[in-house]
């Protein structure tokens, strides 16, 4: 009896301690440089207007003029926007000599790769070369080529690298890009940690579940879905069926109500204990859906995430004719067994 009490209490005091470390902050951050992609609107855009208050002097790098007008008007003048695309290496070049010119010395303290989009997600065979291109070239190679651009500046501060990958990192449940992408920036996060080690320099990942940003907006993504099934060869289509569409919309919007999460503030507040805390996480899992669902699921055994995925998706025409043929086939051998 004793020696579990003992071990209860030593488990008890396990978590008094991490927690009690996780609170502690890095003194003196006041005025510290830090730069966020994607902030024209959804978690960079939130990000960029809190740590503005909170008194970084902040780069938010916008992809269109409309959102970095909009970004400016609301925020302090210490907050500097720039215009960037994350797939133009020389915009990429451009934006990190004006940065380093204005950190001189001192160096970046932070940098939140949180640019990205989800691309067309539909079956695979429904999909081309460029549907996965765009997604990749967004969300995986504008995030290194902008991290590597920065790093110097980086190791100067001994700062912060925060990346914005996804429970979609973790686990696949969907065909197209974005979920290719996302492993990419899991593996580069995790090479890019242990490399930056001995700098000084932490590397975090926040791994979003299913929040209600432009990224994720349902109707644009069955919008887009849609185009692609319209143009799909009559033979694909015979194969899913012609009213897999609308069965397909329907279960989505279903998971979409379960699953998404409204309030986006929890992600910014991720990024913030990453670049604040004296003890940052090295994943920071965000979201009931991600902590309940996907997050547990992605590790289980391949066989309950392909059970439990396979569920939620419609069944195929080709499918359902597969199975009455067997059916057929097995009665037939129960009649003349009879025989």
């Amino acid at each position: 009896m004793l020696f579990y009490m003992l071990f209860f209490l030593g488990i008890i005091s396990l978590w008094w301690h991490w927690r009690a470390r996780d609170r502690i902050k890095v003194p003196n951050l006041t005025g510290k440089y830090i730069f966020i992609t994607g902030c024209d609107t959804g978690f960079g855009n939130r990000a960029a207007k809190i740590f503005d208050k909170k008194g970084f002097r902040v780069f938010a790098s916008c992809l269109t003029e409309t959102g970095a007008k909009e970004l400016k008007a609301v925020t302090s003048k210490q907050l500097q926007t720039v215009l960037l695309d994350v797939r133009d290496s020389d915009s990429v070049k451009n934006v990190a000599a004006r940065v380093k010119a204005e950190v001189q010395s001192e160096g970046l303290w932070g940098l939140v790769n949180n640019a990205g989009i989800m691309g067309t997600s539909a079956p695979t065979d429904w999909l081309d070369i460029e549907h996965f291109r765009d997604p990749i070239e967004v969300n995986l190679i504008g995030l290194i080529n902008v991290t590597i651009s920065m790093l110097p500046l980086i190791k100067k501060a001994k700062g912060r690298i925060v990346n914005v990958s996804s429970v979609g990192g973790r686990l696949a449940f969907s065909g197209g890009g974005y979920f290719p992408s996302k492993f990419g920036v899991e593996g580069f996060n995790d090479s890019l940690r242990r490399d930056m080690k001995a700098f000084g320099v932490k590397v975090c990942c926040i791994q979003p579940g299913l929040f209600k940003t432009a990224l994720t907006n349902p109707a644009k993504i069955m919008k887009e879905k849609e185009v692609i099934w319209n143009k799909l060869p009559l033979d694909i289509k015979r194969q899913y069926g012609e009213d897999y569409f609308q069965k397909d919309a329907a279960k989505k919007e279903k998971l979409s109500k379960i699953c998404l999460n409204k309030d986006i503030s929890p992600v910014v507040q991720c990024m913030e204990h990453a670049l604040t805390s004296l003890h940052p996480r090295t994943h920071y899992v965000v979201g009931q859906d991600a902590k309940l669902f996907w997050n547990p699921l992605s590790r289980m055994p391949a066989a309950i995430q392909d059970f439990l995925l396979l569920r939620n998706r419609v069944e195929l025409a080709a499918s359902h004719i597969k199975q009455v043929v067997v059916y057929k086939l097995l009665s037939l051998t129960w009649a003349v067994s009879m025989f």
